[in-house]
C-alpha cells in the first residue's frame, strides 16, 4: 500500500508501514491526482503496479505505470488550448467502468478524454460555450479559471461532472456530445466531489459555497448544512464502508482556509447532519490548514493530510492515529491511495 500527497514541489510517495517516503516529480506543482488498478485490458498493458496520473500546473499531465517508480510526460501533444501542448492540468480522474479511460481537467477551463489511460487525449467540446461560461473566474487569478474536480458516476460510464473553479457545476450525461449547466442547487464554487458504488445515484460536493448532495447523479442538489458551523468546505472523502457516512475538512472562508490556517473537520451522517472532529487526533483550529482527504481500502478507513502531518481514521472519524513520516509542515493539494 502506498499514499500519494501532492505538493507545490513534487510528489511524495510514503509507505506507511515502513515510514519511508519518496519525492518524485521534484520542483513541479502538483494539483491533482489518480491511482487507479490498469486491470488486464489494454489500459493495463505493459504495467507493474498502480497506474498514477499527476496533474502539473506548469508541465502537463505526468504518467506512471509503476506505482510512481518513474514517470513521464502524457498526452503533451493534444493538452493547452487549441492543442497547443502542455497546460495546467488541475484536475484528472479514470473511470470505474473502465480503466482505459480517463478525462482531464485544465487552466483555462477545458476538459480532454483520454481512451488508453491517458497516454493521449482529445479535447471534449462544448464546456466553454455554456451560458455561465463568461462568468466564470478564480478570485485569485480573476482573468481565468479552470477545472477543479472532475467525477465519474459509478452508474453510468458516458456521465460525469465537473467542478469549475469558480463559477459553475457542469454535468455531461453523454461523454461530452452535451452539457448541463448548473443543475437546480448545485454550487458554483465545487472544490472536490464524492461518490460511492453502493449509491450509485448520489453525488456529495464540497464547495466554498457549502457543502450539497445530490439524489439523482447531479441533476439536481440540496444544500445540507445542519451542525456544519464552517461555511467555506475543501477536502473530502467518504467512508469505504458506508455511503451515507463522509468526512470533509472546513474553514470560515478562503482565508482562514489557506492563509491564516484556522480549518476543522466534520463527520456527515445522511440521516444526522453535520459533527464536529475535534478531540479526536486529527489536528484542527488555529494553525491548521485546510485537509485534503482520500478513502482507504476498508470500511471507516480515511486518511487525512494537513500542514499538521498524515492522519488515518478507521472507525470513520471516530479516532485518528498519525502516520510517523516526513513530510512538508503545509498544505498539500491533493491525496490519494493505491
Amino acid at each position: 500500500m502506498r499514499v500519494y500527497a501532492a505538493y507545490d514541489d513534487g510528489l511524495r510517495i510514503v509507505d506507511p508501514a515502513t515510514g519511508a517516503v519518496e519525492t518524485r516529480l521534484s520542483g513541479q506543482r502538483v494539483d491533482c491526482l489518480s491511482v487507479a488498478d490498469p486491470g488486464d485490458g489494454a489500459a493495463g498493458a505493459g504495467t507493474r503496479g498502480p497506474r498514477v496520473l499527476a496533474g502539473t500546473f506548469d508541465a502537463g499531465l505526468f504518467r506512471s505505470v509503476d506505482g510512481g517508480e518513474r514517470f513521464a510526460g502524457a498526452a503533451a501533444s493534444t493538452l493547452g488550448p487549441e492543442g497547443s501542448g502542455p497546460d495546467a492540468v488541475t484536475a484528472v480522474a479514470t473511470s470505474p467502468h473502465d480503466p482505459s479511460v480517463v478525462w482531464i481537467g485544465t487552466e483555462p477551463s477545458r476538459a480532454y478524454r483520454s481512451v488508453d489511460g491517458g497516454e493521449t487525449a482529445a479535447l471534449v467540446g462544448g464546456l466553454t460555450d455554456l451560458p455561465s461560461a463568461s462568468e466564470w473566474s478564480f478570485p485569485p487569478r480573476p482573468d481565468t479559471h479552470h477545472v477543479r474536480w472532475i467525477e465519474p458516476c459509478p452508474a453510468d460510464p458516458d456521465r460525469w461532472l465537473l467542478g469549475i473553479e469558480a463559477g459553475a457545476l457542469a454535468v455531461t450525461a453523454d461523454g461530452g456530445a452535451t452539457w448541463t449547466d448548473r443543475p437546480p442547487g448545485s454550487r458554483r464554487d465545487t472544490h472536490a466531489m464524492a461518490t460511492h458504488p453502493d449509491a450509485p445515484d448520489r453525488v456529495y460536493a464540497a464547495a466554498g459555497d457549502g457543502f450539497a448532495e445530490s439524489d439523482d447523479r447531479g441533476d439536481s442538489w440540496r444544500v445540507r448544512d445542519a451542525g456544519l458551523d464552517h461555511g467555506y468546505v475543501w477536502g473530502l472523502a467518504v467512508d469505504p464502508g458506508d455511503p451515507d457516512t463522509a468526512l470533509v475538512s472546513a474553514a470560515a472562508n478562503a482565508t482562514a482556509a489557506h492563509r491564516r490556517g484556522e480549518a476543522h473537520l466534520y463527520r456527515y451522517r445522511r440521516n444526522d447532519g453535520f459533527g464536529r472532529l475535534d478531540d479526536r487526533g486529527f489536528p484542527t483550529g488555529d494553525g491548521t490548514y485546510r485537509a485534503v482527504l482520500a478513502p482507504g481500502r476498508s470500511a471507516g478507513e480515511i486518511w487525512a493530510l494537513s500542514n499538521r502531518g498524515l492522519f488515518v481514521t478507521r472507525d470513520a472519524g471516530g479516532s485518528f492515529e498519525q502516520v510517523p513520516v516526513d513530510l512538508p509542515d503545509r498544505a498539500a493539494r491533493a491525496l490519494a491511495v493505491g
